[in-house]
């Protein structure tokens, strides 16, 4: 097994290596044994030249190590030239990250100063401005058991309230973003902008006029639901019997209203007969903000398949590419299953409550680092590659779900410091400048604009403003 990647630079020059040596070895048997076939030994009379003065067989595998030598370093120059070529510009390209979790773990695992370098999770202020991430959506995520017990609206609010709580804590580092305007602002005044967005739309408890509410919060979008059928739609994760077999008639209505308040459509977790209705429903571009290539996972319909991701691009949306390692390799997914099934037997055989997550922490983390399959950034680009091959490049970004994905982030991308890692590989993979700036942020904020242009028309009610007089109302 080589130690380099197949069809790299690397791989190249070590074929040739290989080459060489093997001729090398030819060449010395023959020289100095006279039963090898084709050989005519004859003694050298200098080191340097063999007999009549030609290059002698030591001069020439001198020359030829010399060169491989210079070609190898050349690379890695290249290479090196390539990493500071990426980290300048993580730093000159805003970053926005359609998902993360950390008011869900800060809920869970209790309130963090997340302005300097925290010794869990994933996101801080110290990590994202040394990757340079500049816009992280922050993910208001109600778990579906809120469904069952009621206060979903309520539990939306207290994770609210918690980026909020940073923001005050903080002022010089983070504000919330309620739109594109404000994130430009905010990032130009060197602060990371804190947009929102609801992960599962369980919160709105059944009640349209609940948008209005949460985009008065701070909501940018809305995931429309998240591991089980809601009141709006049927999940990806459901593999019985579909409730809805789509979007409800209330999901409809919420679509609608979504455009025209101004909320982006997420179809991250939803079922594919759902995400075709959305694309049916939706007058705006939609997004996936972590969601990956169903190409690599086979038969998962929590990631996107082609069709999917071409109707979307159709529709002017953007699929933000989720980083776990099981979600970007077939094989890596296939060896989490086992891992979990005896972490929850852990759970059960030592009556531990299974929300209480420090109890068994330690347990999940080793059984992780024993048997689960990680994969590294440049799995992460194949996808990114393969969106690209699909649709162009208009309609990939960033949607890491850190915070969100326990032990699974791929070798090299733990973090937001990860970032200059995955543009040194868009580089190495031909992609211009311009192509990475959009996959950073342009394509995300276009559909956020769109969103944003075609609410002007509506009253923040959701109606036409000539029927209620246009601005705000108590509607």
């Amino acid at each position: 097994m080589t130690l380099v990647e197949k069809g790299s630079t690397f791989f190249f020059f070590y074929l040739l290596y290989v080459q060489i040596a093997g001729w090398s070895s030819l060449v010395a048997r023959r020289a100095h044994n006279p039963e090898v076939a084709g050989s005519n030994p004859a003694p050298a009379t200098n080191p340097l030249t063999g007999s009549k003065g030609k290059p002698s067989m030591k001069l020439s595998k001198i020359t030829l190590t010399f060169v491989l030598t210079t070609l190898l370093m050349n690379c890695t120059n290249n290479d090196e030239a390539l990493m500071e070529q990426a980290n300048e510009l993580a730093q000159k390209f805003i970053i926005t990250d359609g998902h993360i979790d950390t008011p869900w773990r800060m809920h869970k695992g209790g309130y963090e100063d997340i302005s300097v370098r925290t010794p869990g999770g994933d996101f801080d202020y110290v990590r994202a401005k040394q990757g340079g991430l500049d816009v992280p959506f922050m993910s208001i995520y109600v778990p579906a058991s809120y469904q069952v017990t009621g206060g979903a609206k309520d539990k939306a609010d207290e994770l609210i309230g918690i980026v909020e709580r940073v923001t005050t804590d903080h002022p010089d580092k983070f504000e919330i973003a309620h739109s594109v305007s404000d994130a430009e602002r905010i990032v130009a005044e060197g602060k990371i902008a804190l947009p929102m967005g609801m992960e599962n739309g369980a919160p709105l408890e059944g009640d349209l006029s609940n948008l209005k509410y949460f985009r008065k919060r701070g909501i940018s979008y809305i995931t429309l639901t998240h591991a089980e059928d809601n009141d709006i739609c049927d999940s990806s994760y459901n593999l019985g019997e579909r409730t809805h077999n789509g979007l409800s008639e209330f999901g409809v209505e919420v679509v609608k209203k979504m455009n025209r308040i101004g909320i982006m459509v997420d179809i991250s977790h939803v079922s594919d007969e759902a995400f075709y209705q959305v694309m049916d429903v939706t007058e705006v571009p939609a997004i996936a903000t972590h969601s990956s290539c169903r190409h690599f996972t086979p038969g998962w319909e929590r990631n996107m398949s082609d069709d999917m991701i071409k109707r979307l691009a159709e529709n002017g949306g953007v699929i933000q590419i989720n980083f776990a390692s099981y979600f970007v390799d077939q094989d890596s997914k296939d060896s989490k299953g086992p891992v979990d099934a005896d972490v929850s037997k852990y759970v059960a055989d030592n009556n531990i409550d299974p929300q209480d997550y420090a109890a068994y922490d330690a347990y999940k983390k080793e059984q992780y680092d024993k048997r689960f399959l990680y994969v590294d950034a440049a799995r992460v680009v194949d996808h990114i590659d393969h969106v690209v091959d699909l649709v162009g490049i208009d309609h990939v970004g960033f949607g890491s779900d850190f915070d969100g994905v326990g032990y699974t982030l791929p070798t090299d991308l733990k973090g937001p410091e990860g970032f200059p890692i995955i543009i040194y590989h868009l580089l190495k993979r031909g992609y211009s400048e311009e192509d990475i700036e959009k996959i950073c942020y342009k394509n995300i904020w276009r559909v956020w604009q769109a969103t944003e242009d075609f609410a002007k028309d509506f009253c923040d009610c959701g109606k036409p403003k000539g029927e209620c007089g246009g601005g705000m109302c108590s509607n």
